[in-house]
Order: C-alpha cells, then structure tokens, then sequence
C-alpha cells in the first residue's frame, strides 16, 4: 500500500495539448496479461457481458458458470475469426458473486483460463479484468470501511486477484448516499458536498486497500475507477427530462475529481469504460482508458456516442446479456460490433495524420449537439483538467472543473454553436452563480448541508 509519502500528486497535465490527446495512444503504455500493451498505438475491444435474467443460487450455480463458459469461449472465437489484434474481457461480478467471493473467484479462474488457451493457441493478446460489486451501501447509512459487507468485498478483490485476474477495478459508491438524494432534488451544494468531500475521501481509504491487494499479487495491474454512481445516474435522468442535460454535463466534469483519487493512490489504469471523465483522466495522468458510447446501446442510450471513442485505448460495450439474437448469442454479436469499430480507428491511425481526422470527425459529430457531448472534447477536456491541477484539494478542484465547464457550455452557446432551451439557460445561470457562493473551505459546507444531509452519511466512514 502507498504511504502518506507515497501518495502522487498532479499539479500539471501529463498531456497539455489538444492534439496529444488520441485515441489508442497513451504516455504511461500499459503491459497487462498475456501480451497486451494498451495506449501503445492501437484500440482494442473490452468486451463486458453478464447474465440473462435468472437467479444465482447454489442449484442454478452450474448453469450459471455454464453461462460464462459459453459466453467466454463464443466472445474469444469471434475475436479470433476477425483478427482482432488483442482482446481485453471484463467481467463484472454480480452483487451475489460479491456476497459470496468464492462465487467471483470461481467465474474468474474459468476466464483466464480460456483466455489462456486462446493466447497459447493462436497468440492473442487478452487480458481480464475484473471488477466486483461495491456492496458497502447495503445499510443506511453505509459503513464504508467496517462490517461484514465490506469485509466481503476485500476478499473478493483478494480471491480474485488469486484466481487469475489482470486488473481489479470497482465502481465505489461513496458519496452516493448523498449525491442521489441531492440529484433528485436538483441541490447543487448537496451534490458538490457529495463529489467533493465525501466521494474522494472513500476513494483514497479504498484505493489504497486496493492497492495493497494487488501490491501483494504480483502482475495484477491496480486498474482504475467510475463515477457511473453518480454522473451517469445524472446522464440518464436528463435523458429521461427529469434533470437539466446542464447540470448533468457540470456533474460529468466535476465526476473526474472523485476518479482521479484512485490514480494518486496508485491506479494505473486503464480507467473503467462507464467512466466517461476517463480523457479528463487520460490528460491529468498519462494512463490509457476505456471508454463506451454508441456500441454500448446494449446497456444505456447516451448523447456521445462518437466523440466517447475519440479518445480512447480501449473501446467497451459496456454490458449485454447472455441472450440470442438472430445472428448468434449477444456477447458474440457485440464482439463483432466493437472489433469492428476498433479495426476503423486502427485503419485511420496507419495513415500519416489519419488518427487526429477520425478524433476530429468523431469529436465533430457530437460535439455540440449536447451540453453532456460539449464538456468531453479534446479541447473541453484539456481545459477542464488544466482546471484541475491547478486547484487545491478535492474540494476547490471539483468547484474548479464546475466553472470550466460551465465556461464551455456558456462559450458555445454564445457563439450559437450549442442551442440551449430557456429552461437549460436558466439552470446554467443558476448553476453559474451557485459556483461562486460556495464557502472556502469543505467543513463550512459540511456545516452548511448539515441539517439536510447529516442523517444520510456516517462520517467515520469519511474520516470526518
């Protein structure tokens, strides 16, 4: 585990400029698994697939691994069918494969060990990355770093780490118990409270454990987080109108701080591909990412469904079904969809200033289309880091990244590029003048959010 003295610090973005931010290329290469460099040149598909619809319990556990043998060897086949160039597998564990981590484990060692014969095979480069449920929020309010659930987790990371994974990862969920009740309600302190104070102080706590696990299995890369709990809970309201696409894309921005703890604890990426603050991340560190967008449709609809890939090291489906489709099983199918995808990259990155078109076209397409697809451009991205880095703490940080972005959005709606409903004007104006009222210091908003928010969270589990 890192030390106080150990602990990394960013003050300065390990890519400063728009054009350095590529897709399939990273300053920090990452060697993982059996052969695979990410961020060395290439895109590579993640491929992340889950259950139908059945229950996990000890009579249906043979047809559940049953599940992931098929799922493992019809994803890997395809792969090798298209001659993909590397492949990475996530597996995402059910919060039941959590609950009991031998159930985890079990499915993981099955995995690798195809992954394996597959390498030995026919020389794929495959990785597996595994990623358990944070089942810490099971009591209200959560105990985060005490009690069973918790300790169900560490030895879930543990025998994962044991049964074959390459990297660990995890959606943490700390903060949440106030974020979402501050999202619902459209309470700008309550949400810069929860992604500014309480989320980065649980993310150091468990990224340093999570460094420790797998500083104590050697080869098993500390990989990297997600504020799926929180930004893309705000993307997916907004989708539905029940939030304001402005604040959704300000929560986006300010999300990359909470993230970035894990990176200053010893993550090395690549970050989680729901992590749509990964560029943010990619500019800040250096560390390849994963990203989704419109070939993870499977999973959630999304207003970036290009300008997520201009960026990006590894290309994600996010996470579909073990069902069948007319061509063949779901899993399979999406292979094909996101090797796909990545061979077009590839194929623009051969050609001398190929790779800066495609970003440019992909990034063009989106871009001002959304308020949520404006603050991920290379340009926003670079700005919204530098913002970042130039701050001091978590707190001013996540305040910083709110201004910066809501200067993008501002900027573009100004100059008639991004056209925003009186409605999504208003809340920008709102959200603009909310940034510059919000105390110096985080324990006067603690103070501040006290009597509504008190209640929700257990500040031991914070330090506090």
């Amino acid at each position: 585990m890192l030390t106080e003295q150990t602990i990394r610090t960013y003050s300065s973005l390990e890519i400063s400029t728009e054009d350095g931010l590529l897709y399939g290329v990273s300053p920090r290469v990452l060697e993982c698994g059996l052969g695979l460099k990410i961020g060395a040149g290439t895109v590579y598909p993640e491929v992340n697939f889950t259950l139908p619809a059945m229950d996990i319990a000890e009579e249906t556990w043979a047809e559940v691994m049953a599940h992931y043998a098929q799922m493992g060897d019809q994803i890997l086949r395809r792969a090798v069918s298209l001659a993909a160039p590397g492949i990475m597998l996530e597996f995402e564990l059910l919060p039941a494969m959590t609950e009991r981590p031998e159930w985890g484990a079990e499915i993981t060692a099955l995995l690798k060990q195809r992954l394996i014969a597959c390498h030995e095979k026919h020389g794929l480069p495959c990785a597996l990355r595994v990623t358990p449920t944070d089942i810490r929020d099971q009591r209200k309010p959560p105990l985060l770093r005490t009690g069973e659930p918790w300790e169900r987790l560490r030895r879930s990371l543990e025998l994962c780490a044991e049964a074959g994974a390459d990297i660990l990862s995890i959606e943490s969920v700390g903060g949440k118990e106030v974020h979402d009740q501050a999202l619902m309600y459209g309470d700008f302190a309550g949400i810069v409270f929860a992604l500014g104070v309480l989320a980065p102080r649980d993310m150091a706590w468990l990224w340093g454990r999570i460094q420790g696990i797998c500083a104590a299995h050697p080869g098993v890369v500390c990989g990297g987080d997600s504020a799926c709990g929180f930004a893309n809970t705000a993307m997916q309201l907004a989708h539905q109108k029940m939030l304001p696409e402005v604040l959704a894309a300000v929560v986006r921005a300010m999300s990359a701080v909470r993230s970035l703890a894990a990176f200053e604890q010893g993550a090395q990426g690549p970050s989680k591909d729901c992590a749509y603050e990964g560029p943010v991340l990619k500019a800040i560190t250096g560390c390849p990412i994963a990203m989704e967008g419109k070939s993870a449709s499977c999973a959630h609809f999304s207003p970036l469904g290009n300008i997520a890939a201009a960026m990006c090291d590894l290309w994600s489906n996010e996470s579909v079904q073990n069902v069948r489709l007319l061509s063949g099983n779901a899993p399979e199918a999406f292979t094909e969809l996101l090797a796909y995808d990545c061979r077009l990259m590839n194929a623009a990155a051969a050609s001398e200033g190929g790779a800066l078109r495609m970003r440019n076209w992909m990034t063009a397409s989106d871009e001002w289309l959304s308020p949520q697809a404006a603050v991920l451009s290379p340009a926003a991205t670079i700005r919204i880091a530098a913002a970042i880095v130039g701050a001091d703490g978590p707190y001013q940080r996540t305040l910083a990244a709110g201004r910066a972005a809501v200067e993008i959005i501002k900027n573009g709606a100004a100059l008639e590029k991004l056209r925003l409903s009186r409605k999504e004007q208003q809340w920008l104006a709102r959200i603009d003048e909310a940034l510059d009222g919000f105390p110096a210091g985080e324990l006067e908003l603690m103070r501040a959010v006290e009597e509504q928010y008190g209640g929700l969270y257990d500040k031991a589990s914070y330090g506090l």
